[in-house]
């Protein structure tokens, strides 16, 4: 099987892309590599790897790439709301309008399987304790309106032969080639090493979480599982489910108990808690990776000095890479 991995070079992308290849797929990767070109080292110039730096909203791009296909794993998107609300253009265009080509385009080149990673802000603020698939999405900001549009765009498109499956995941963490400081245990992490102080705005919002190495697993059996399990389903993706201060204990049990957590207020107030039965009950799905050992690899990671200025590089911090590169 050939899979189109569309954001391949990013966050998840970097994980996913060499499990993919070791379970012997052959993988297209289609990316702006705004973040750098070398996170795919340790599969650099394997046979089944092509990379293509090319932007997904160039519907020629999309023509010449998607045939020869049989399943898209779309990642590709501006990443969380300060990210597109520094451009609400640019979002839109590459988070909606380029995957409405896009969809499109697959169906036309005969694409088989199409897995979108949507994400679990699409239901905005919920009283209820556990959040469900069956629950009615309340996006609060234009991000979580377009990805639960895009959801939309999809189920609409979906056909016989063309197999559609979305996922809504929890916050990812954990360490990655191509790796981001800007998401909560991978933000507390580092201030906890870096500068031995974690401040906690607010503390008591939940949080929920799922490790990268689970995350991945679950875009590589994505292309394993039968048509009928997977259909026109949406999923939740998540494991732990912990409030900011919670999370911030754990970030100092590990890191060392000299880490001081000072807490300070915040107007936001997102807090919400998902369930991830669905996806465990009808597909046998369970991440196991805990929120501690993203910590430790992370530690890890810094004391092998895999991460230079953690906190002076614009790489590792997607709003400031948009803004230094003036991305249109």
């Amino acid at each position: 099987m050939k899979a189109l991995v569309t954001g391949g070079a990013g966050y998840v992308g970097a994980v996913l892309v060499p499990k993919l290849l070791a379970k012997g797929y052959s993988v297209k990767v289609l990316d702006l590599y705004l973040y750098g070109e070398g996170v795919f080292e340790t599969v650099q110039g394997h046979p089944n790897l092509e990379q293509i730096k090319a932007d997904i909203r160039d519907v020629s791009v999309l023509k010449r790439t998607l045939p020869g296909c049989d399943a898209v794993i779309h990642l590709a998107c501006i990443s969380n709301d300060p990210s597109f609300d520094l451009n609400p253009e640019l979002g839109k265009s590459i988070n909606y309008d380029a995957f409405i080509h896009l969809v499109d385009i697959a169906k036309d080149a005969g694409i088989k399987r199409f897995i979108y990673a949507s994400s679990s802000s699409v239901y905005g603020i919920k009283e209820e304790e556990n959040v469900t698939e069956e629950l009615e999405l309340k996006p609060l900001t234009d991000y979580s309106k377009y990805k639960a549009m895009c959801e939309d765009v999809l189920l609409k498109k979906r056909s016989k032969g063309f197999v559609t499956l979305i996922v809504r995941p929890a916050t990812v963490c954990g360490y990655s080639p191509r790796l981001r400081l800007d998401l909560t245990v991978n933000i507390l992490t580092n201030h906890a090493f870096n500068r031995r102080v974690i401040t906690v705005f607010g503390g008591s919002q939940m949080r929920p979480n799922i490790h990268i190495e689970d995350i991945a697993d679950l875009y590589l059996q994505s292309l394993q599982w039968p048509d009928e399990k997977i259909d026109g389903k949406i999923y939740n993706v998540g494991y732990q489910n912990l409030r900011v201060f919670d999370i911030a204990e754990r970030v100092r049990n590990i890191v060392g108990e000299d880490v001081t957590i000072v807490i300070a207020k915040t107007d936001d107030n997102r807090s919400y808690h998902i369930s991830s039965e669905k996806i465990r009950e009808e597909l046998g799905f369970q991440a196991y990776h805990t929120i501690e050992e993203a910590v430790q690899d992370l530690v890890t990671s810094f004391q092998q000095k895999k991460i230079s200025s953690a906190t002076d590089d614009d790489r590792y911090y997607n709003i400031r890479m948009i803004k230094k590169l003036e991305l249109q």
